[in-house]
């Protein structure tokens, strides 16, 4: 989809969400974008990147945003967007369709105290880098809510639930120590280049949010990584104790099958004319057993 045309400051923006390969080649035909490009900034494995054609004097930014695939199991994944100037036109492209993403851009294009540009574009990275903290406080509640679990029973369902946290987790780290490298660098690019006061309050912002944000991000990682490690001692504690139970009840069940089974053999036994001998073979099983038992006991095997 190719939106109208917007102004910036006098700078033409064209909004772009997941073009079709028509509109690709439309993009390519009336503003002279290289199929390369399109093919860059439309592509979702991409990782962060700024590139600047000297010869072109074009700009490209590439960002990871945050994309949800189940809100409610708090499962996400990042997916690249990209904003390019190219001719003094600003072009962005959200080939995921990220709501997250739209509403960056339309909040700071509404936004009265943007008034440039670059301020529009500095002012988007600092929407986006935002847009982390609502899912990492979803996080910790929900994490909150598996920690409770530890005094319970462990089920399969909170293991699962914890798994996806992890992978959440793990997606969101990434991208915010990739995202936080490349403000770092931005102001040393040719964006950077001359950069007013007003723009450098700007890199300053977004960049303290960006390290902010992977801060709250790693605290949350290492907390439910230690919940993780807690689960799975518990778990294995359950399967010691269940196994010791099996062994011990082995062993005993062991004791009689022996007694039994020598009285079972086809030859003159001791007892073999008595009556009850059957009554003392038991009463021999059951003494023996005891005695295992007091003697694993004594060896705090129990």
């Amino acid at each position: 989809m190719i939106k109208p045309e917007k102004i910036i400051d006098g700078t033409k923006w064209i909004e772009t969400i997941k073009l079709t390969p028509d509109e690709e080649i439309q993009l390519q035909k009336d503003y002279g974008i290289d199929e390369d490009i399109i093919d860059y900034v439309t592509d979702r494995d991409e990782s962060t990147n700024y590139v600047y054609d000297v010869n072109e004097n074009d700009q490209l930014f590439i960002m990871l945003a945050p994309y949800a695939l189940n809100k409610e199991d708090i499962r996400y994944i990042t997916q690249p967007f990209g904003i390019l100037i190219h001719k003094g036109i600003l072009f962005t492209f959200n080939q995921s369709h990220m709501t997250k993403v739209n509403d960056a851009f339309h909040s700071a294009f509404e936004n009265p105290e943007v008034t440039t540009r670059d301020s529009f574009i500095l002012e988007s990275l600092f929407l986006l880098i935002d847009s982390y903290i609502p899912i990492a406080r979803s996080v910790t509640k929900k994490r909150n809510q598996l920690d409770k679990m530890l005094n319970r029973k462990t089920k399969n369902a909170d293991l699962i639930a914890l798994s996806h946290l992890q992978q959440t987790l793990t997606f969101l780290t990434s991208a915010v120590q990739l995202n936080l490298s490349l403000l770092k660098r931005m102001p040393s690019t040719h964006f950077g280049k001359g950069a007013d006061q007003e723009k450098r309050y700007l890199f300053e912002d977004v960049t303290i949010e960006a390290e902010q944000v992977q801060r709250m991000v790693e605290i949350e990682t290492q907390v439910v990584d230690r919940i993780d490690h807690t689960f799975n001692s518990i778990a294995n504690n359950n399967l010691n104790d269940t196994m010791k139970f099996l062994t011990i009840w082995s062993l005993t069940m062991a004791v009689p099958t022996i007694i039994t089974g020598f009285y079972g053999m086809n030859v003159k036994l001791p007892m073999a004319t008595i009556s009850s001998a059957w009554l003392i073979v038991i009463g021999i099983s059951m003494v023996a057993i005891a005695a295992l038992l007091v003697l694993l006991r004594m060896r705090h095997k129990m």
